[in-house]
């Protein structure tokens, strides 16, 4: 059961009544920017793996195989990332509950910075041989273990500094930086893709990798200017500090976190199928121009990136719970005409797909998530729950999807229908798990 601090869940679902938003002070202004900007960079670096995974990992570090083999291996170094997770997430969670969610931004932030230069300066396999699948997988391991931590500390930063009638636009900027390192992953490589194919794979790819470096200082240097979360520190003096925050949260928030792993699957499971499933899917199995996709993409982010907060504060209004099933709802309404659209292979169909399903289907999912999680638990524990959620849920759907979509595409002969049922799939686990949320913590 839960800690005996949390309170009940009104009926509408709304942590508090709508008020005239108040004029964000400027330490505020502030923490929001550093949230967003780290948050923006750590998911540049996590998108441009899983975007070259699909237009030149299977070729440069997995060339003696079978062309859609070679791109499942591929694959399965995007996904297996997502299972090294939830160990950064014990790790990082735990010294942000016990430390402050500050410090542990920091470190979050250099390994996932220098992991990824070292990926754009790593030799192919033609070079250096099995060496290279093993280094790139290493390396990629590390960014999972970076991103574990990263994801909880940019929220909990933005949210513990929120009014009370404003947590759910705070808690929405950090999720911004998803699609906004999206759009500057999709954005740098679509410029890199208008080289021939011969340049690209040479080097072209590799630009992004190495040019990140410049956007993790600029990230360390904001976030350096910003103080401890208010909630923590009121905590802190209080001394309502966990010794052990996992085994806090396993003995009392269990339940919480089981809530928080299935609100997650609708999140990302959909997301990575529509991000990066469907880049090797509409330029090899419908011959769609990789231009086109990418660009379609980039459109969609752009959108959502614009959408999130708009979604955060009807939250505000209308309640968390209601705003996420909403779109989990929608999203598996749309997963047939995704694919149908798609399927006409004209680019304004494959951009209308694309601008629905992440544009607009996946904001307010993607807008509510982390406050909705964060509310389900204590201050004491907050880091480590909701990294635990997030990081199980992720582990489980996001890090398979692709591999999984690409599976029952080849098992079932190019029929993408199994592919849209398993969308549906994922929304029905996210909608069960909202519907049981009886209790917030505040």
């Amino acid at each position: 059961m839960s800690e005996p601090n949390a309170t009940i869940l009104s009926a509408s679902g709304a942590v508090g009544p709508a008020a005239a938003a108040p004029t964000i002070a400027g330490v505020e202004r502030r923490v929001l920017i550093a949230s967003l900007t780290g948050s923006a960079i750590e998911w540049f670096d996590y998108f441009l793996y899983g975007t070259v995974a699909a237009l030149a990992f299977n070729r440069l570090f997995f060339p003696n195989f079978d062309p859609v083999v070679g791109l499942m291996l591929s694959y399965l170094s995007f996904s297996l990332t997502f299972f090294i997770r939830p160990f950064g997430g014990f790790l990082f969670s735990h010294i942000g509950d016990k430390i402050g969610r500050k410090r542990t931004l920091v470190l979050t932030l250099s390994l996932m910075g220098g992991s990824t230069v070292l990926i754009g300066l790593l030799p192919s396999y033609e070079s250096i041989g099995i060496w290279a699948p093993i280094l790139l997988v290493t390396l990629r391991a590390i960014q999972g273990l970076g991103i574990a931590g990263e994801w909880g500390g940019a929220l909990l930063l933005a949210y513990e500094y929120a009014p009370e009638n404003r947590k759910g636009f705070f808690g929405s900027i950090p999720q911004m930086g998803i699609p906004l390192g999206l759009v500057l992953a999709t954005l740098s490589l679509s410029l890199m893709s208008l080289l021939p194919d011969d340049q690209f794979l040479a080097w072209g790819w590799r630009v992004p990798f190495v040019a990140s470096a410049a956007l993790v200082f600029l990230g360390l240097w904001i976030r350096n200017g910003i103080d401890e979360t208010p909630e923590f520190e009121k905590a802190k003096r209080a001394g309502d500090v966990a010794k052990v925050p996992l085994f806090d949260t396993l003995r009392y928030h269990w339940r919480e976190v089981l809530i928080a792993t299935g609100a997650k699957v609708v999140e990302t499971a959909p997301f990575y199928v529509f991000t990066t499933f469907v880049v090797s899917y509409a330029t090899t199995t419908l011959k769609i121009e990789r231009f086109t996709i990418l660009n379609s993409i980039t459109v969609a982010t752009i959108i959502t990136t614009l959408m999130i907060p708009v979604m955060g504060r009807l939250s505000d209004r209308f309640g968390r719970p209601q705003v996420f099933l909403t779109g989990t709802v929608l999203m598996a309404l749309f997963a047939f005409p995704y694919f149908m659209l798609l399927d006409l292979r004209h680019y304004w169909a494959v951009a209308l797909a694309t601008i629905v399903a992440v544009g607009l289907i996946w904001a307010p999912i993607n807008a509510t998530l982390g406050t909705l999680m964060s509310e389900i638990f204590a201050t004491r524990v907050r880091y480590t729950g909701i990294t635990l959620g997030s990081q199980i849920g992720a582990a489980i759907a996001g890090g398979t999807a692709p591999l999984i979509a690409t599976w029952l595409l080849v098992t079932f002969n190019g029929n993408w229908s199994a592919v849209a049922l398993y969308i549906i799939g994922c929304a029905l686990v996210s909608l069960v798990a909202v519907l049981s949320i009886r209790r917030l913590a505040p």
